[in-house]
């Protein structure tokens, strides 16, 4: 039996988590077509000890995550098992009793979901909007050479390219990178 939200939940809580996903996305459509991709997170907790000059874990926090529509979608074709992953959403805390045991559920509805690039490098594959009769801003038909869902641009598809990159001119605007500095970064065994 559900008991519903805690008197004290506040259900409008937003929070920003790191943490790996710890089982296999899970990904359903409902009856309405809504597609929903569902997880559980593990979020370590570590701390340096200065007695011992070590890192530390502290323990581990577990959430239920909840995707919808197209970022359902894109989690269940881009996570699995294991990955490091930043997301923000909506908490929500629920006790609950099934006559024999209480308990309480810790649940996530996700508004953002990315890979943490602290620890790995991601590859990303911007999606291609439906092309079924929309309107673009102007009012007139979406092209009929506008790929199809699911189907990716080429890179250099110049929507998100930053001013004077496509055509080699940078205007006033700087471009990222023209006065890059190398530079190291201290040996760590933890990067927080």
């Amino acid at each position: 039996m559900d008991l519903g939200p805690r008197e004290d939940s506040d259900m409008n809580d937003t929070i920003s988590i790191t943490g790996n996903v710890a089982t296999p996305p899970e990904h359903k459509r409902t009856p309405a077509g809504v597609a929903i991709t569902t997880f559980r997170l593990a979020s370590g907790q570590r701390r340096y000890d200065r007695a011992t000059g070590a890192w530390i874990d502290s323990g581990t926090n577990f959430y239920t995550v909840s995707a919808y529509r197209s970022l359902a979608d894109h989690a269940f074709q881009s996570l699995s098992k294991g990955d490091r992953v930043v997301l923000s959403g909506r908490l929500r805390v629920r006790d609950w009793d099934n006559g024999t045991k209480r308990g309480t559920d810790v649940e996530i509805d996700a508004e953002a979901i990315g890979h943490d690039l602290l620890w790995g490098t991601s590859t990303f594959t911007k999606a291609a909007r439906p092309s079924s009769d929309r309107n673009d801003a102007s009012g007139s038909q979406a092209s009929a050479e506008e790929p199809a869902r699911g189907d990716v641009g080429e890179p250099g598809d110049d929507e998100w390219a930053a001013p004077g990159v496509a055509d080699g001119s940078s205007g006033d605007w700087p471009v990222a990178g023209a006065e890059a500095r190398e530079f190291e970064l201290a040996a760590a065994e933890t990067p927080y």
